[in-house]
């Protein structure tokens, strides 16, 4: 029965002092831990959840420490859910700063920014609620409808809706794809800017053959008209062919025009 008091105790004692450092609530199977002071520590266990200031976080493990449980260390089937920005981050391992308010996700992570419609995977993910900044590192791979983007490192703005990518950076976008040194993208206009040593080629598969179709329905209208004008005299025939060489040389200029247009 002591032990029962003591536990009961411990846990208003928690949600009182966690109160003062803001809105800050929990739940789990089972707690046990230290309230000497300067060695604060509390794990939850089982089901365990905690509620800072409209932040859910949810675990199989949740473990608490600092001044005011500042501190929260999560494992098992991590859950971050931050209804008010349209975020869900899950992972196996977390830390959390109750007043930095940043997230720290290690092993196989994801983000799902709902605001934006996008998918961010990796590694290690790392969010600062307060400046809005999210940093990936390993096996990064992100996806926004048909664009894909791949990386070993990438530093994504939600404010500003940048995307940076470092690390053998590759995006793809349809049937395009795009590599270079640095490769940065606009999430919301999904403009892609392509910056130092692009040692890769631009590869595009359905605009050439675009162009190539231009190319190929303008030529037989030019040349229909020289068969016509072949009814008269030889002499007017020579000029004909004078002329269709110049045609040639503008056609061949637009194209390469749309091409860098089309990039």
């Amino acid at each position: 029965m002591t032990r029962r008091l003591l536990g009961l105790a411990a846990c208003a004692w928690l949600t009182l002092s966690g109160l003062a450092a803001g809105t800050f609530t929990f739940t789990a199977d089972s707690m046990n831990g230290s309230m000497a002071r300067g060695r604060e520590r509390t794990i939850l266990q089982g089901n365990a959840s905690i509620v800072s200031d409209g932040l859910v976080i949810k675990a199989n493990r949740i473990e608490l420490y600092g001044s005011d449980f500042r501190f929260a260390e999560c494992s098992g089937s991590v859950q971050i859910i931050d209804e008010a920005k349209e975020l869900l981050l899950t992972t196996e391992n977390l830390y959390y700063d109750r007043e930095l308010k940043i997230s720290r996700l290690t092993g196989p992570s994801a983000m799902e920014d709902r605001q934006n419609n996008l998918v961010i995977r990796g590694n290690y993910i790392e969010n600062d609620e307060v400046r809005e900044l999210v940093v990936i590192q390993i096996n990064v791979r992100i996806i926004k409808d048909k664009l894909i983007c791949r990386a070993e490192f990438a530093r994504y703005d939600r404010k500003t809706k940048i995307l940076e990518l470092t690390g053998s950076p590759l995006v793809t976008r349809d049937t395009d794809t795009y590599q270079a040194a640095r490769i940065t993208v606009n999430i919301d206009t999904e403009d892609i800017r392509l910056e130092g040593r692009v040692s890769g080629s631009v590869i595009q598969t359905a605009p050439p053959a675009s162009e190539t179709g231009d190319d190929a329905t303008v030529p037989p209208a030019d040349s229909t008209v020289p068969p016509t004008d072949a009814a008269a005299p030889a002499t007017d025939t020579t000029m004909p062919p004078t002329n269709t060489t110049v045609p040639a040389t503008d056609t061949s200029t637009p194209p390469a025009t749309g091409t860098g247009a089309q990039l």
